[in-house]
């Protein structure tokens, strides 16, 4: 039976293991902490994404798409807590119409579920929310990612997979008759193949193996708030701004937990450190490492002032946040938020200071890595999973 090495235990290492395992394969995962999804996969927003945002055609547009279906089946058939609930994206201000139009037509090109809003049908689904137009998007929901990674680490159990927390993977080689070695500190992992899920370390992984990737991980930290439990009844759903077109990211935005809560944001702000949740997590080694790259300068030359001073001016600014949010629900104020940890995003960055915008996987012999797997990663896991073994397959 041919045998495959997958290295991370987040919600796409997890998605992967099963896939192959389903195939036939034998397979080994390796997770360097101590409990499964301890980082991207613990810390997102837990929105199923409906494909919305991206470039038609593009993986993620492909993939979010599908798994948008995929994942929701998946909890739904092993117990895992989701909700279809669908989302607001509001344009508050005039300028800001064209961009809706233009997500409008690309919902459309993607075959997602949306149409255009005025504000008294957007108000409808969320009467405190401020707007000139909007997209109701139907297919979104919110759901237990973690979960999602409990109930696979659990058919893996079952599957006889072996399952290593606490396993590095600190040097890969080349095997004298083909495939790879692992070596995680306390045993030597021999595999037919390897597949690299670490999200964070990704290319520090692909450059154990002997990969020279084409892109950079930079981690960018996310930090959220949430609305005190007196304050949840401003917000009924999702309510979503229009993204720059311009960042990968989102921008602040509210959304209703699973268990009533109602989380905002995340900011955007450079992370001192690959797992850096907080301005006190530092490693002189990654920041060196960041600071030695010619892409993270081109894009401070391009977006340092005044995109990158204002999400840091809001980072240390609780008023800032507020009127933030107040800008897609005017009565949010200051009071009515408190800090709810944070997130950090491996980003992909290339030399020219761009950044990835699709996923990214690149190959070797007996090799895969998953170079850039950013939001909508959760989303998209089982259809990752679904191309990563095909390629598997094909190697």
């Amino acid at each position: 039976m041919r045998n495959v090495v997958v290295v991370g235990g987040g919600i796409v290492g997890l998605a992967v293991a099963w896939e192959l395992t389903r195939r036939g394969l034998d397979v080994t995962v390796l997770e360097k902490e101590s409990r499964w999804a301890a980082h991207q996969t613990g810390h997102n927003s837990n929105v199923v994404h409906a494909g919305l945002y991206y470039k038609p055609g593009s993986f993620k547009a492909r993939m979010s798409v599908a798994g948008n279906r995929s994942i929701v089946d998946f909890a739904r058939q092993y117990g895992v807590p989701v909700e279809v609930c669908g989302k607001l994206v509001v344009a508050t201000d005039e300028k800001e119409i064209p961009a809706l139009n233009t997500l409008a037509e690309r919902a459309e090109a993607n075959g997602v579920p949306a149409k255009k809003i005025t504000p008294a049908e957007a108000r409808e689904y969320e009467p405190e929310v401020a707007c000139v137009a909007a997209l109701r998007v139907e297919s979104t929901g919110i759901i237990d990612f973690p979960g999602v990674c409990a109930a696979l680490v659990r058919l893996l159990d079952e599957a006889g997979v072996d399952l290593r927390l606490n396993s590095p993977a600190l040097a890969i080689r080349a095997g004298a008759n083909g495939g790879v070695e692992v070596a995680t500190g306390d045993d030597v992992v021999r595999a037919d193949a390897l597949v690299n899920c670490a999200g964070l370390h990704s290319d520090r992984v692909a450059r154990l193996a002997g990969l020279t990737p084409s892109a950079k991980i930079v981690p960018f930290r996310g930090e959220y708030y949430e609305l005190k439990p007196e304050r949840r009844g401003l917000v009924k759903g999702l309510i979503y701004p229009v993204p720059d077109p311009t960042l990968p990211f989102l921008g602040v935005h509210l959304t209703r937990m699973l268990d009533g809560s109602v989380h905002a944001g995340p900011n955007a702000v450079l992370a001192l450190r690959r797992e850096g949740y907080g301005w006190g997590d530092f490693s002189a080694k990654d920041v060196a490492e960041v600071a030695a790259f010619p892409g993270i300068w081109r894009l401070a030359k391009k977006y340092a002032f005044p995109t990158g001073l204002d999400e840091v001016r809001r980072s240390f600014s609780k008023k800032r946040f507020a009127a933030s949010l107040a800008r897609l629900v005017p009565a949010v104020t200051e009071d009515d938020i408190v800090r709810h940890g944070s997130g950090v995003r491996a980003q992909a960055m290339r030399r020219d200071g761009s950044l990835v915008d699709d996923f990214l996987i690149e190959t070797a012999r007996d090799q895969v890595h998953v170079l850039n797997a950013p939001s909508p990663a959760a989303t998209s896991a089982l259809e990752i999973a679904r191309h990563i073994a095909d390629q598997v397959a094909e190697g």
